[in-house]
């Protein structure tokens, strides 16, 4: 089971390289009462993603790669503005505001579409995946943990400690 108010991620990659549809629409990260929101967004590599400031004050955005400290970016936005970038690349980035340094959040990029949060019991699911062999990363606290798994029709199980 998660710490309380620990983020656990979850991916499912195929193992096999596979093809999948773009995403409906580009997901945002908001800066709204001088916080970012929400406080980790997940995002699909190679498709764009929106950084809007809904703030009545100047903001800026700075989003480091998380294990190399690389700069994606360090832009100004102001109010009512809105920039596009798109994440070469899969990992954790740190989202912050230069002006206002309380303001900090974190991205996840991934190749798959098949990724989400663990709910405050550790459980998760996932939706129309296709048979076939995936990999399984479960992300917490800094450590990840792998496993193979088979997707067949229809409910795998997959338990996880």
């Amino acid at each position: 089971m998660p710490a309380p108010g620990a983020s656990v991620v979850v991916a499912l990659e195929p193992k096999t390289p596979r093809t999948f549809p773009v995403q409906d629409e580009a997901p945002v990260m908001d800066q709204v009462g001088q916080t970012f929101s929400p406080a980790l967004l997940i995002v699909r590599t190679g498709q764009p993603v929106k950084f809007r400031n809904s703030d009545d004050t100047l903001h800026n955005v700075n989003v480091k790669e998380e294990g190399t400290r690389v700069q994606s970016f360090n832009v100004a936005i102001p109010t009512d503005g809105v920039y596009e970038f798109t994440f070469p690349h899969d990992g954790f980035y740190r989202v912050g505001c230069d002006i206002h340094p309380a303001m900090a959040a974190s991205l996840f990029a991934a190749s798959t579409p098949y990724v989400t949060l663990a709910d405050g019991d550790g459980g998760f699911s996932f939706t129309d995946v296709p048979p076939g062999a995936w990999t399984i990363t479960i992300y917490s606290a800094g450590r990840q943990l792998q496993r193979d798994v088979e997707v067949t029709k229809g409910v795998s199980t997959v338990t996880v400690e």
